[in-house]
């Protein structure tokens, strides 16, 4: 093969010496890929017919993690720019998906380390070897407690002389804190999207926010003009699932609620669709059917994210109630706090009532990828190929 990277670290800039190791089947020193793979146990990508990876897949295991609809070629395809990308801990294997996408992104380091008092301790790795380098972060802020560390992190790589910094955040984790209905209500997401708007300005200009499906609209709003944010979503990696499907011409949509589909139905308008809404019962609230018909159809309800989950086993009970013949889920972001996800089980027995026969959800939680692993119903479809085609943007 031939390699795609004709220029190497300099070891007169680098803090740190820099030792050669692999991630996957490439080198993070140099990004080259080897012809060996690396990570036994596993194949290589499934492609489809244009060239994109579909799946990387385990034979030893019952589950996957899907590549649908990835948008970054193994083809080895010319790069608009390189990116170095460093990561938190949660999203180590995420980026090294990412890095896997593209040989266009190189993997970096940053030592997360924490005083005796518990505060971080913080170095990033060989930062006088990203100096006019276009740079990304892949944060995941699961908590509070992880918050702090990374910000400090995020608002230090742009003052290091880079060309260009990307925040990469794919669940934006207080988006059902976005408006106040009584005086003394806090907007926690209006809070987060302020500390986002000022990060500071790389060489480039402004910082680039690239996140996922977030939970309301009009928060996209609540960004300032000193950041630039993008915003993506996951359906197309659940379309390309739907579709290699063998009772994929006999799919409806099922959105739990008015919001969903105002968020999702355009993406999703070649599928029949069923529309639920809850309805107040004295002090219960009880999920209806409000349009649409799911008989004899294998019915998918998609919502931008689950917690509980509470809302989905009732919108689940009344599909299989008007004769849905199967029934299955995706959201973008599992959030599953306290374990929820072991609220859902595997449809085993041809009761739709029962059980899911899919739950799909991304790798943009990936201590709940960690949980639901292996786990049936559930299935992760990557946004590492995503991830990658924006950071190239």
């Amino acid at each position: 093969f031939s390699s795609s990277f004709s220029s190497s670290l300099s070891s007169s800039s680098s803090l740190l010496n820099f030792k050669t190791a692999t991630v996957g089947n490439r080198c993070v020193k140099c990004g080259v890929r080897s012809l060996e793979n690396q990570s036994s146990g596993h194949r290589s990508l499934d492609f489809l017919s244009n060239g994109d990876p579909i799946s990387l897949i385990n034979p030893n295991s019952s589950s996957s993690i899907s590549m649908a609809a990835a948008s970054a070629s193994e083809s080895g395809a010319k790069c608009s720019k390189r990116v170095c990308l460093f990561h938190s801990d949660e999203t180590k294997d995420l980026a090294e998906r990412i890095v896997s996408q593209s040989d266009c992104i190189e993997l970096r380091s940053i030592n997360w380390k924490k005083f005796d008092d518990g505060f971080p301790n913080l170095f990033i790795q060989n930062a006088q070897g990203i100096r006019g380098q276009h740079v990304a972060f892949l944060a995941s802020f699961s908590s509070p407690a992880v918050i702090f560390e990374q910000l400090s992190v995020i608002y230090a790589l742009p003052k290091l002389f880079v060309s260009s910094f990307t925040l990469v955040l794919p669940f934006f984790p207080t988006g059902t804190s976005e408006r106040m209905e009584d005086e003394g209500d806090v907007a926690t997401a209006f809070t987060l999207a302020r500390i986002l708007s000022n990060i500071p300005a790389s060489r480039g200009g402004p910082t680039s926010l690239v996140t996922f499906d977030i939970h309301a609209l009009q928060e996209r709003f609540y960004f300032g003009d000193t950041i630039l944010p993008c915003f993506e979503s996951g359906i197309p990696l659940l379309k390309s699932r739907l579709q290699s499907l063998p009772d994929s011409d006999n799919i409806s949509i099922a959105f739990p609620d008015d919001g969903a589909w105002k968020r999702f139905h355009k993406q999703l308008q070649h599928y029949p669709t069923i529309v639920c809404n809850k309805v107040r019962m004295g002090d219960k609230r009880i999920v209806r059917i409000k349009e649409g018909d799911a008989e004899g159809r294998h019915v998918v309800i998609v919502d931008d994210l689950v917690q509980s989950g509470g809302t989905l086993i009732e919108c689940q009970k009344v599909l299989a109630a008007h004769g849905a013949a199967k029934i299955s889920a995706y959201v973008t972001h599992g959030i599953f706090p306290k374990s929820s996800w072991n609220r859902f089980k595997l449809d085993t027995t041809g009761d739709p009532a029962e059980g899911l026969s899919y739950f799909w959800i991304t790798d943009s939680c990936g201590l709940t990828v960690k949980e639901v692993m292996n786990k049936p119903p559930f299935e992760v479809l990557s946004l590492a190929g995503s991830i990658a085609s924006a950071l190239q943007v």
